[in-house]
């Protein structure tokens, strides 16, 4: 696991965690405007430190709130203890059953991208985030294929023992990554439910990170 600060500063008194999807960086959400958050972005689930957050003293906050999109919503439920003390919870584009054929990625899909991860199968997999199938210019994936790969057979090997309670979930309305309607069968009866007119990596849409924990 990695992360790095997207905004700090020792005058903010609200914090955010964002846990990110799988093989990105910082390109999907660089654009939002920190509002006074810091924020701290967890990316690379290729090894689960289950201590990662003792070295984060998250008791100077006044509000805590946790973001996670895509695979790092299933990463979140990981960290149980730890994120369940957040004052609100936000779930995009993803859920706690991430390899589900009825509430995640269908099994043979999750498998088939496994096995066959190539350069031409990771751009495809970009592609398919966004309307019509058109490459974002200013979305990269800046990480090796064999990390990628390691990336998606770790979460395999994890189960969870404990579902978070998720105050939002914010689904779009044509994920061609994690199918809407795999979602909405997940979330409904769980959680409030925001669907939005998008894709699977939905924060063009948004202007600031206010808008997103509101």
């Amino acid at each position: 696991m990695q992360h790095f600060w997207l905004n700090k500063d020792e005058q903010n008194k609200n914090f955010i965690l964002f846990l990110n999807g799988w093989a990105m960086n910082e390109s999907p959400i660089k654009h939002l405007k920190s509002n006074n958050y810091d924020i701290l972005v967890v990316f690379d689930y290729r090894n689960i430190d289950f201590n990662f957050f003792n070295q984060f003293d998250f008791t100077k906050y006044n509000k805590k709130y946790l973001v996670s999109w895509s695979m790092g919503v299933y990463v979140a439920n990981l960290f149980y203890s730890e994120l369940n003390l957040f004052d609100k919870k936000i779930a995009i584009n993803g859920t706690a059953k991430i390899i589900d054929d009825n509430f995640g990625i269908p099994e043979k899909v999750y498998k088939i991208t496994t096995k066959f991860l190539n350069e031409d199968s990771k751009d495809k997999f970009i592609k398919n985030m966004f309307k019509n199938g058109e490459l974002n210019p200013n979305i990269t994936i800046t990480r090796e294929l064999t990390e990628l790969k390691e990336e998606l057979v770790s979460i395999q090997k994890i189960k969870i023992e404990k579902e978070l309670k998720f105050n939002k979930a914010i689904i779009s309305n044509d994920d061609r990554i994690i199918p809407t309607k795999n979602q909405i069968a997940f979330w409904k009866d769980k959680t409030q439910i925001v669907q939005i007119d998008s894709t699977h990596c939905p924060f063009e849409i948004y202007k600031s990170w206010q808008e997103i924990v509101c």
